[in-house]
């Protein structure tokens, strides 16, 4: 395994250190310090910027050859990380202890180290391994934002405000989809220069704030969580599929909530991220589009529709799909007809 040692403090300093390793020139552009991956290292690129107040950002977007350790080592209080896992799986430990964190994709984790002991992060060869750290000077952004910080949440604020990093502190979790969503806006951003600077500070406080908001939501009880995770999308686009698929049977939320493993905060939550409703009014869209097509192409009798797409009354149905469309059912099957 292929081991590096590079200093913590400030972000141009590791960028620096990681190129002087491997050789390789790295490039300055307001303010962000940027270094392209050698073939004979790997693929992909390492960039850092400090912002005003102590927050930095480190982005990793690299492939390996061979198996890689940096160790992040200053003489010095080591910064506070947030580590957010875009893809692959990056491994952590403090460097004075052997236990090994994995962050897999969709995770993150909260890491800082005790007195001047620092980091150590694991990069796996032939994998592409997408990596956002946020990183925080304590106490220069307590000084910015003292006012802020003793209206955290008592953790938080303790490990905020422990500028002399009197003891260390890991917290690992699924980040959530507002996170994911500014991660993929952080990516696909185009602009140089100063647009480019205020955009990754902009976003590296937004991350930090719906940081603040998940770990809150993580200390509550599993059935009262409603912040939903990237890790959990799959579980909503399952519940949509058996909607669709059973849409003569299908369950009530409370079912659904345990099919998916959720709680119903979190599948209501899920349903009006990915298709801008509750529940009920996915179901009842899917009921209806599934009727419109069967009067259009089936000689099923109303009847048989309504028993069809599950419901009951053949009354409600006309009065919901006239809400939709305009016109009752039997008239809006005579009007296709006639065409």
């Amino acid at each position: 395994m292929n081991s590096i040692q590079v200093n913590s403090l400030p972000l141009k300093d590791v960028i620096r250190d990681i190129a002087e390793v491997f050789d390789i020139p790295y490039s300055e552009n307001c303010g962000e310090y940027l270094l392209k991956l050698p073939p004979s290292v790997g693929e992909g690129s390492i960039r850092g910027i400090n912002f005003e107040g102590g927050l930095g950002l480190l982005q990793y977007d690299c492939l390996f050859n061979e198996d890689l350790e940096i160790h992040f080592v200053v003489n010095n209080v080591h910064p506070l990380k947030f580590l957010y896992t875009v893809s692959g799986i990056l491994h952590h430990r403090f460097e004075n202890e052997d236990d090994l964190h994995e962050i897999k994709q969709y995770q993150n984790a909260i890491v800082a180290s005790s007195k001047q002991n620092g980091h150590v992060l694991r990069f796996k060869a032939g994998e592409t391994i997408k990596v956002n750290s946020l990183e925080i000077d304590r106490e220069k952004f307590q000084t910015k934002m003292e006012c802020d910080i003793n209206s955290l949440d008592e953790e938080l604020e303790q490990l905020f405000k422990d500028i002399t990093a009197s003891g260390s502190f890991y917290y690992n979790g699924n980040y959530s989809l507002n996170i994911s969503g500014i991660l993929d806006e952080m990516t696909g951003f185009a602009a140089e220069n100063f647009m480019r600077k205020l955009f990754l500070e902009g976003m590296a406080y937004q991350i930090l704030t719906h940081q603040i908001l998940q770990y809150q939501d993580d200390r509550m009880d599993e059935g009262s969580r409603t912040l939903l995770r990237s890790s959990e999308l799959k579980q909503i686009h399952h519940i949509s599929n058996l909607i669709e698929n059973n849409i003569s049977q299908i369950p009530t939320v409370e079912n659904l909530a345990r099919e998916a493993g959720l709680n119903i905060n979190k599948l209501q939550e899920g349903f009006k991220k990915l298709y801008g409703s509750t529940v009920n009014n996915y179901v009842q869209k899917k009921r209806l589009d599934t009727a419109y097509s069967l009067l259009i192409q089936t000689d099923l009798s109303i009847s048989e529709i309504v028993n069809a797409i599950g419901l009951s009354s053949k009354s409600y149905f006309s009065k919901i799909f006239k809400e939709k469309y305009d016109i009752s059912p039997s008239h809006f099957r005579k009007k296709h007809q006639n065409k």
